[in-house]
């Protein structure tokens, strides 16, 4: 019974790896096997959820698989929050982000129509692609509920005070898919017309991939030359537009997301 209490006292003691997503009135945080929620209701009282994850990308192991498996657990989250707190305001939920997806994709689609070297091409179109993401983050609270996510989870992480950007935020994954999505999308360009569709298809799942594992190399080897040059475009995002300085408000409901997520990745 005393080596139970104590294996478990360790494994409580452990960093549980985290990651989040701000919304327009709250922050969501997860972590291996479950996510909370925490949203400032229009009464100024807080509301928080939780609950297990339905898909837990963790348990791939394949590197062709984690970088897809990851991005559809994100994915699943949404419909999760959605129930369980209806309050929760996704960013994609803003119709001038829907318009702008809208515009983008028009947009994307005259690039590739475009008489362009095909790799120019491709980084256009990337850039282009990431507008709806920025915009999402401009609009209202966005920006100061992500630099509150960064905060409290920055500060859980390396026991000191955070500051609003993050190492390891999604946004750094932006210079790997760029340079991934280009090239993949290149080959696939060079495939038979009868196939192109197909091999474009493969080629976004292994850009995703690739990107996804580059990232990962990149976190463990922050110094090197190439990992910095890749996390640039990614840290100019966060401290110029998808982040601002968070209010103690809004650092509040981060915090209470932080500890229901930790509370229960602990009874795990």
């Amino acid at each position: 019974m005393g080596k139970k209490k104590k294996n478990k006292k360790k494994k409580n003691e452990e960093k549980v790896r985290l990651g989040g997503m701000a919304l327009a009135n709250g922050v969501l945080v997860h972590g291996r096997h479950a996510w909370a929620c925490a949203i400032r209701r229009d009464d100024g009282t807080i509301k928080v959820a939780s609950a297990r994850k339905r898909l837990q990308a963790s348990r791939v192991k394949n590197p062709l698989l984690r970088g897809p498996a990851r991005l559809l657990e994100a994915l699943a989250l949404l419909p999760q929050v959605k129930a369980k707190l209806p309050a929760a305001k996704l960013p994609m939920e803003n119709p001038s982000v829907v318009a702008s997806m809208v515009g983008a994709s028009v947009l994307v689609r005259a690039l590739h129509a475009a008489r362009l070297r095909p790799v120019v091409r491709e980084l256009l179109a990337g850039f282009v692609s990431m507008a709806p993401a920025v915009l999402a983050l401009r609009g209202g609270d966005l920006a100061s509920y992500h630099g509150a996510e960064h905060i409290a989870i920055g500060t859980y992480e390396h026991g000191k005070p955070a500051t609003k950007e993050h190492e390891r935020c999604g946004g750094h994954l932006v210079g790997p898919l760029l340079v991934t999505s280009a090239i993949g999308n290149t080959l696939a360009g060079l495939a038979p017309e009868r196939s192109r569709r197909q091999a474009q298809g493969v080629a976004q799942i292994g850009a995703i991939a690739a990107a996804t594992e580059l990232f990962g190399w990149m976190s463990r080897n922050p110094g090197h030359p190439l990992a910095r040059a890749l996390s640039k475009p990614g840290h100019e995002l966060q401290h110029r537009f998808s982040t601002a300085e968070p209010t103690a408000d809004q650092l509040e409901v981060a915090e209470a997301a932080l500890a229901k997520c930790l509370e229960l990745e602990h009874a795990v």
